[in-house]
């Protein structure tokens, strides 16, 4: 009922950070959860001769989250690397990456910071063909750069460390930073790749395209068969279930125990309500007597319990203000509770 203490105000910010985490990562985990289930039911077709008759009897010419397995052709033009001859690709990223030390004033440590400062992606059109190239059927790949799983490799990586003079490395330590140097790296899905694509298979005319589904379930392009694909998202969402265990357990222990804090703390003011009353009726009942007695029961009636009369005198103080039964009820080493001295020795008072 008061002001919390500063145990109490940290187990109750805890408790509520627990239960937001939790919440939070189960969240994810329903959404990874989703994603698996998605795959698991998604369709898996033949780039054959036979996928254009698929798609003519799919409700709307269409197959709303399906499987499909080629290999990667340009339909125009192809991009070719700026560093490696002969390196022909669809997609292609170019990326500078700066890295540096920068001094952390909490821990005294140098860290390593990286930080990318320039990034370009070139894209062509193109399509899955299968590995024979024989049966005729081409699937054309729309916005591959939306894909949660593009798989690009990296054909030409280079570091390219900073030159400092002794005045630069001075300023470096007063500033707090210490730069390494920058990374240049290219990326490509290059022309021959085996990609496996899961997404929207649609007929559009004569054309069969892959593109975004519209379920919300995520397009992958991914460079890895559909059994290793669908393995890493179900070890996904084990890792996040176990994860939202923890955490859920955690918070449960937290709430267990400020309820079991609150449950004491509520008995004892149960207890201390009833005693209260006990004394509060003591009271009346004393002031009835006092009223019909003509005041000789207060005069008489034992300071702790105020109910019964005084029969204890406590030496060396000499004080007559207990009962037997509240001496007794005197806390060691027992002391009077009017000058709170120690008692030596108590002699029962005879009243005649």
């Amino acid at each position: 009922g008061g002001r919390p203490s500063a145990v109490q105000a940290a187990l109750l910010a805890a408790s509520t950070a627990l239960t937001a985490l939790t919440a939070l990562l189960y969240s994810v985990y329903r959404q990874k959860a989703r994603v698996a289930r998605g795959l698991q039911g998604a369709r898996r077709v033949r780039l054959d001769g036979e996928l254009r008759a698929v798609l003519l009897e799919a409700p709307g010419r269409c197959v709303p989250y399906a499987v499909i397995e080629g290999v990667v052709r340009s339909v125009k033009e192809t991009l070719s690397s700026q560093f490696v001859e002969n390196c022909k690709g669809v997609v292609q990223r170019l990326t500078l990456q700066e890295h540096k030390m920068v001094w952390n004033r909490t821990t005294h440590l140098w860290n390593d910071y990286e930080k990318i400062i320039h990034q370009r992606t070139n894209t062509t059109p193109f399509e899955l063909v299968p590995p024979e190239d024989d049966a005729g059927v081409t699937v054309r790949v729309m916005k591959p750069l939306d894909a949660a799983e593009l798989s690009l490799e990296t054909v030409y990586e280079k570091f390219h460390p900073s030159v400092q003079s002794f005045t630069d490395v001075i300023g470096h330590y007063i500033s707090g930073e210490r730069p390494k140097g920058i990374q240049e790296t290219e990326q490509m899905l290059k022309v021959g790749t085996a990609l496996t694509g899961v997404g929207e298979l649609v007929l559009d005319n004569a054309t069969i395209k892959l593109q975004p589904p519209k379920q919300g379930m995520p397009y992958y392009l991914s460079g890895v068969d559909f059994d290793s694909l669908l393995q890493k998202q179900e070890s996904n969402v084990r890792f996040w279930k176990i994860l939202t265990v923890v955490f859920g357990f955690a918070t449960c222990a937290v709430l267990f125990f400020i309820l079991r804090k609150q449950y004491r703390h509520h008995r004892e003011q149960r207890h201390l309500r009833q005693m209260q009353d006990e004394f509060r009726q003591a009271q009346e009942r004393l002031m009835r007597e006092m009223n019909a007695e003509g005041g000789e029961t207060l005069k008489n009636a034992c300071v702790i319990c105020l109910s019964n009369t005084k029969s204890c005198v406590f030496l060396e103080c000499g004080h007559v203000c207990s009962c037997k039964e509240c001496y007794r009820a005197l806390p060691e080493p027992k002391k009077c509770p009017i000058c709170r001295q120690a008692i030596s020795r108590v002699v029962p008072l005879y009243n005649s």
